[in-house]
């Protein structure tokens, strides 16, 4: 008898009850597939806590033993913060949140999701899966971002509606200069790269700035659509540097797919063509504006569009009571939006970015952008408080439960906003990820939606990042202090 177990635990998906007609299925049309096209390696990965791909890379012949056994991984990549640092004990009994499974930086079990191949492009005879993640005796991880997703769409089906939506995600494109790969510069954070511009901005949506960026931004944009993925405009923005990209709607979690899979796409075809793209928010580079991730969405129900109202108004009743429940859970779902200390910097007045909870008309000074109206069959609520380092399946998760809460509870927003920057009595979005963390943490509804479990391990990764922000002297407390004291 052979002692060896695979990549994972034998036999994992039949004994966790995975392996059913369908998988089984498409797991072999994908071995065929590899096989016919000479694919030479796959690269199987998960969405960890903040939206970033993980994973290994296997060889063709070992991937009929991954859809078997899984793919084993190290528990403690779910308890990371931003800097990589473990923040949650794991040698002691239950690693800070009561699981067992977690303790003595043990494995869990990575399944492909065969649904999800897609060959990559850029690389020669590279494979790409996304991957399930569970624990070895088949329990699945509640932590897992993906799944928390999965389990929002769920209880929208439950409900009757399904969801839809469409992305369109803001970012920088720079030159790449040093990559600060000395010794000494590979710290925990690393030392940032340096990088220049690749356009002046001020020039929004102007052909000529458009042109300057589109040798890169062309190879993107094939790529991206190799991968299969529904992009529909590239534009420049208005900052230096700053573009944007827009994708057709997507039902369920695809769209989280999409933008998942997006954003590790550009940040790799951009550094094979010796450029950096960064989806952070607001870059601490002179003149570059802060980035947005607007996310629109609208419910459906027997395959027609469930906001779209039926005589005068902006929206039909189940639009209006999603859009209650998005406005009152607003502030407690900021930081699943804007997970960053530095997303919360974006909030000004009149720069195209919210800064209150409310809504509006077609108007994109407002959270919440009504679009569409009688007759539009695409009428939908883009949400534009997002940044786009989110993690998407926990910022789609977050909206489809409050809106469905709204729905649940036949709720009705107030009056739409004309002048969302001049409403002096509606409540500000959180000013920092310290405010919306306590409004998270201390939320009663996302505890119950969510669970317990998910809203204690998001708030203790997130302030473990806080915890080393406020211990940092930065840039401004020495030019504030440093000369005068």
């Amino acid at each position: 008898m052979s002692l060896d177990a695979g990549m994972g635990r034998a036999g994992f998906s039949a004994r966790a009850g995975l392996d059913g007609e369908d998988f089984r299925r498409q797991a072999d049309e994908i071995v065929a597939r590899v096989a016919a096209e000479g694919i030479a390696d796959i690269r199987l990965v998960f969405c960890d806590q903040h939206g970033i791909s993980r994973g290994k890379t296997v060889m063709a012949e070992a991937l009929p033993g991954a859809f078997a056994d899984g793919v084993s991984m190290t528990t403690t990549l779910l308890l990371k913060d931003t800097s990589h640092r473990t923040v949650f004990p794991v040698w002691e009994a239950g690693a800070g949140l009561g699981r067992p499974e977690l303790a003595g930086a043990g494995d869990f079990v990575m399944l492909p999701d065969p649904t999800t191949f897609r060959r990559l492009p850029w690389l020669e005879a590279t494979g790409w899966m996304q991957c399930d993640l569970y624990f070895p005796d088949g329990t699945p991880i509640a932590v897992s971002a993906r799944g928390i997703g999965k389990q929002a769409v769920a209880a929208l089906d439950d409900a009757g509606f399904g969801y839809l939506s469409g992305l369109e995600v803001e970012f920088h494109l720079l030159k790449l200069e040093d990559p600060k790969l000395s010794p000494g510069q590979a710290g925990q954070p690393a030392d940032p790269p340096a990088v220049s511009l690749l356009t002046h901005g001020f020039q929004y949506l102007t052909e000529i700035r458009g042109d300057e960026i589109e040798p890169i931004t062309e190879v993107i944009a094939r790529d991206v659509q190799a991968l299969g993925l529904p992009l529909r405009t590239v534009e420049t923005e208005f900052g230096p540097s700053q573009v944007e990209m827009t994708f057709a709607p997507l039902p369920g979690m695809e769209s989280a797919d999409a933008m998942f899979l997006f954003r590790g796409a550009v940040k790799q075809i951009a550094r094979r063509m010796g450029c950096h793209a960064t989806f952070m928010c607001r870059p601490h580079i002179p003149d570059l504006f802060a980035s947005g991730w607007h996310l629109h969405q609208s419910l459906t129900r027997d395959g027609a569009n469930a906001f779209m109202p039926a005589g005068d108004g902006a929206l039909s009743p189940t639009g209006l009571a999603y859009l209650a429940g998005l406005l009152e859970h607003a502030a407690a779902a900021s930081p699943l939006l804007v997970p960053t200390i530095n997303g919360y910097k974006r909030y000004r007045p009149h720069t195209l970015a919210p800064d209150r909870i409310l809504w509006g008309r077609d108007n994109k000074g407002a959270m919440l952008r009504v679009i569409g109206g009688p007759g539009e069959g695409a009428t939908r609520i883009e949400n534009r408080a997002g940044e786009p380092a989110a993690n998407p399946y926990l910022a789609m998760a977050a909206q489809i439960h409050a809106g469905l809460d709204g729905i649940r509870r036949g709720l009705e927003p107030p009056a739409a906003s004309e002048t969302p920057y001049d409403q002096p009595d509606a409540e500000q979005l959180p000013r920092s990820l310290i405010d919306a963390l306590h409004a998270f943490d201390q939320s009663t509804f996302f505890r119950e939606a969510f669970g317990d479990e998910v809203v204690d391990w998001f708030s203790t990764i997130k302030r473990a990042e806080i915890s080393r922000f406020l211990s940092e002297t930065t840039d401004w407390e020495q030019r504030e202090y440093f000369e005068v004291f």
